[in-house]
């Protein structure tokens, strides 16, 4: 070989040669790759195939090309000749209602929704059986209704319920409606029917909250995508004061957009924690790889090969060993999406239209890759160091090398390229910068604290318990297990930390603050004549009860101190505020829960220019202060405040309390109905409840009761959903650190195999063999876990304070789960270990090979 050089085709052969002899310790290496590799391509083709079924079914979603929405008052005359000059126009109208049994002896609330012959412009409203279910509706005071409504109020079709002054026929059952995803969140069971039914129950009238929609189909000749995305401009050309909000095919449900994006960026961010997690296994992998043919590399140089030409031959054999684990999973990536589909397909907000995603398939082969490469180049780089003279000795330690600074340069490299592409391929760049930063803090601090570990356990006192001391002797000592269990165990276990006590600082929150504050009904839509003579019957039926009321509009911010909001850059955290119609009051008093920060509240009889009295922080987030202004559009008309105060709101209170509180002359001229609160005694028993909320709708049935621990338990199902896959995915890293595990323990086993031959041959029995390893097992996972929860309730402190914005609370039971597990998994993976160990034969590691 001496004198050959470098011939590539020798190096390839090598390689080849040496891989076709069988994976030996690459099990684990091969598993790492995979795993990463599987969730990066996986989620990625996933996120491509929700995000071509959402734009594939824009349409569908949203009901029509373009869909505009105004509260409170339907599109007058010229404006929906305007619209119809667009295209064919379908006019829905949503409010929330009571629906109850003729004797009044069961209520609910339901999203009532009335539509026209046009609906639905496309797609299919489907009711079960074959019927359609605009013959169903034809009749007056006939409706559609979810099958949920059927079960709540004990009835069956045919039946009658009463939804205002009309007893209404349940002539069909929804099976599936096209544009729901494409409206607002609703909380109760849908009932569906015409305008002319609508009319008939009384509920629409002036001032009522209702959500009028217009879903428009455009005309062939303008319906491209150039026309769809300049709709906005020429609405407002053509209709510049009628207040719409408007949204387009392009985007049908921005918070279901976003929601894929999101849940899409923290499974990527999840992925490649894996990958990085389960880098040190590699590293582990390598190093065992490399403990194995320290002969071959000897043998080679015995031979006349140069150290680069042995760094080449093994380098290219781990990239092909890298490569299997690429292929492994790309695989399991591509299917991903397809078995979650057959699993779990009824439960996506779309349909999702499944194919191959290259550029997801391309992402996770380059993050497998990259990952590889930042994790083999420096024990391949020591490698090639090896001396011949192993050949003429037998050593069971590894020598402590330098790899050269080729390999720490081009360890550098790749670690930079590494983070470069996370950056370049995340949707957002500033998460991804935040990613790489902590991700390499979370990695020193680990190594840091793991050679403190080692160190710590050679300064000890030694204990008089002979198997303790050995144990720490093992921790402290060359080859030590130490260093690599908290690295890599510990990285995931904290992200598991983070998350649980995240999930419990939310929960505490929302646990602590809702029942004691909440009221415990809300009362929509009452009518201003109505109010006194609602609060006596309340008052009848309940005594002690706390009632409070406020007036109630919609409208919709179109001017913040006189510049437009799509020409300013506002926190995500306060984009809500912009999104559409938001609530408004007005109030001669500073609202409860409210406090005044900034400026001063008006005078009781205030009659001057309008004021508003806005919330101090989404304030801050816009630019505001006090003597700026912002235009509101009411009703199709702009109304411009000048900014008189700022508030501090306590929204956990859920009083009666919204953004914007003008000054009354502003909107009391305006039509509107109330909003009232009821707050009930704790110990207020159900069945006076229910006879309190009976009253109220029978007397006033135009009035909705919105049960508010009906609407807590609703988000408190959601919150729960979200939380379970956010712990599942933090599963996936957990998996990736007891990979890592086993690569740790494989690493040295050849330094355990002649330790305990030793110690067997000076007398020691199996159990104490056993006794050592398993103290040494769990002094690592103490360390670890203890690591992990110190990191992981500092990591959790700074999201839940800094980002959610909700006290922090540390709870022990929170994080047991992550202690358990971790111990559990280092003893498990230990005693294996050490089984392997005690049943190897003596005689050949005692004689000289």
């Amino acid at each position: 070989m001496a004198g050959q050089g470098m011939s590539p085709g020798k190096i390839v052969g090598l390689a080849w040669r040496d891989l076709k002899g069988g994976l030996g310790g690459f099990t684990v290496f091969v598993a790492c790759v995979a795993l990463g590799v599987s969730v990066i391509s996986g989620v990625g083709a996933l996120t491509d195939a929700l995000g071509a079924g959402f734009r594939a079914q824009g349409q569908i979603l949203l009901g029509g090309d373009i869909t505009l929405t105004r509260s409170h008052q339907a599109a007058r005359g010229h404006e929906l000749g305007w619209l119809r000059k667009q295209g064919a126009v379908s006019t829905s109208a949503a409010l929330r209602g009571m629906g109850r049994l003729g004797d009044g002896s069961n209520q609910v609330m339901v999203e009532i929704k009335a539509v026209d012959t046009a609906y639905p412009l496309y797609g299919a409203l489907e009711v079960e059986g074959s019927k359609d279910f605009g013959d169903l509706i034809q009749e007056n005071g006939a409706a559609v209704v979810d099958p949920i409504l059927i079960e709540r109020l004990g009835v069956k079709l045919g039946d009658t319920i009463k939804i205002g002054n009309s007893n209404i026929k349940l002539a069909g059952i929804i099976k599936r409606e096209p544009d729901r995803l494409g409206g607002r969140f609703i909380f109760g069971p849908r009932v569906l029917f015409s305008h002319q039914t609508f009319d008939a129950t009384g509920l629409n009238k002036p001032g009522s909250l209702i959500r009028w929609t217009y879903q428009v189909k455009l005309n062939e000749e303008q319906a491209g995508d150039d026309d769809v995305a300049g709709f906005e401009d020429h609405l407002e050309k053509g209709l510049p004061e009628a207040g719409f909000s408007l949204r387009d095919r392009r985007n049908p449900t921005p918070a279901i957009k976003r929601a894929i994006d999101r849940f899409s960026q923290f499974l990527t961010l999840v992925g490649l924690t894996a990958l990085l997690v389960g880098g040190v296994g590699i590293a582990n992998a390598v190093t065992t790889f490399v403990e194995k043919k320290r002969k071959t590399i000897a043998t080679f140089k015995s031979l006349g090969a140069g150290s680069r030409f042995v760094f080449m031959v093994f380098l290219l054999e781990v990239l092909m060993v890298t490569g299997l684990g690429v292929v492994i999973g790309l695989i399991v990536g591509a299917l991903l999406p397809i078995g979650l589909n057959a699993m779990f397909g009824g439960q996506f907000p779309v349909a999702i239209e499944l194919g191959v995603s290259i550029k997801s398939l391309m992402t996770g082969a380059a993050y497998g890759f990259l990952v590889s490469l930042v994790f083999i180049l420096w024990p391949l780089g020591a490698a090639r160091n090896v001396n011949a003279t192993v050949l003429f000795r037998d050593e069971v330690g590894a020598d402590k090398t330098w790899p050269g600074w080729d390999a720490v340069g081009a360890t550098v490299l790749s670690i930079f390229a590494l983070a470069g592409f996370a950056i370049l391929t995340a949707q957002s760049v500033r998460l991804a910068v935040y990613f790489v930063i902590g991700s390499m803090i979370l990695f020193a601090v680990f190594f840091a604290l793991g050679i403190f570990a080692s160190w710590l356990a050679g300064a000890l006192p030694k204990p008089s318990k002979p198997e303790l001391k050995l144990a720490l002797a093992n921790l402290a000592g060359p080859g030590a297990l130490t260093r690599s269990v908290v690295v890599s165990l510990g990285s995931g276990l904290t992200l598991l930390v983070a998350v649980a006590l995240v999930d419990h600082s939310i929960v505490r929150d929302l646990e602590a603050s809702v029942p004691k504050k909440a009221p415990s009904y809300f009362i929509l839509d009452i009518d201003k004549s109505d109010i006194g003579s609602l609060e006596k019957t309340v008052l009848r039926v309940a005594p002690g009860v706390i009632f409070s009321q406020a007036p109630m509009l919609r409208g919709r911010i179109v001017k913040i101190d006189g510049k437009s909001p799509d020409d300013m850059k506002i926190p995500s955290r306060s984009k809500w505020v912009l999104s559409g119609d938001r609530g408004l009051t007005y109030s001669d008093s500073v609202p409860e829960g409210s406090k005044v920060v900034a400026g001063k509240w008006w005078a009781k009889d205030y009659d001057g220019e309008p004021l508003v009295s806005f919330e101090a922080e989404i304030a801050r987030d816009f630019g505001l202060k006090v003597g700026d202004s912002v235009t509101v559009n009411v009703l199709g008309r702009d109304i411009t405040a000048k900014i008189a105060n700022l508030r501090e709101l306590e929204w956990e209170s859920l009083a009666i309390n919204f953004v914007m509180t003008f000054s009354p002359n502003t909107l009391r001229g305006a039509p509107h109905n109330l909003l009232a609160t009821i707050k009930l005694a704790d110990a207020q028993d159900l069945k006076l409840e229910a006879r309190l909320v009976q009253n109220l709708v029978s007397a006033f049935p135009g009035v909705t009761a919105i049960r508010v621990r009906d609407a807590i338990d609703a988000f408190a199902k959601i919150f729960t959903k979200v939380m379970t896959a956010i712990r599942a995915a933090g599963l996936i890293t957990l998996f990736a650190g007891a990979l890592v595990l086993a690569g740790a323990l494989a690493t040295a086993q050849r330094r355990r195999i002649y330790q305990s031959v030793v110690l067997k041959t000076l007398g020691a029995t199996r159990l104490r063999i056993i006794a050592v390893h398993f103290w040494e097992y769990f002094l690592l996972a103490s360390i670890t876990a203890l690591l992990a929860v110190i990191l992981g309730t500092i990591g959790a402190y700074i999201v839940v304070t800094k980002i959610i914005d909700v006290e922090f609370s540390f709870a022990i039971s929170a994080v047991f789960g992550a202690l358990a597990l971790s111990s559990l998994l280092v003893i498990l993976f230990g005693t294996i270990g050490t089984w392997r160990v005690l049943n190897v034969r003596a005689m050949p590691y005692l004689r000289t090979e």
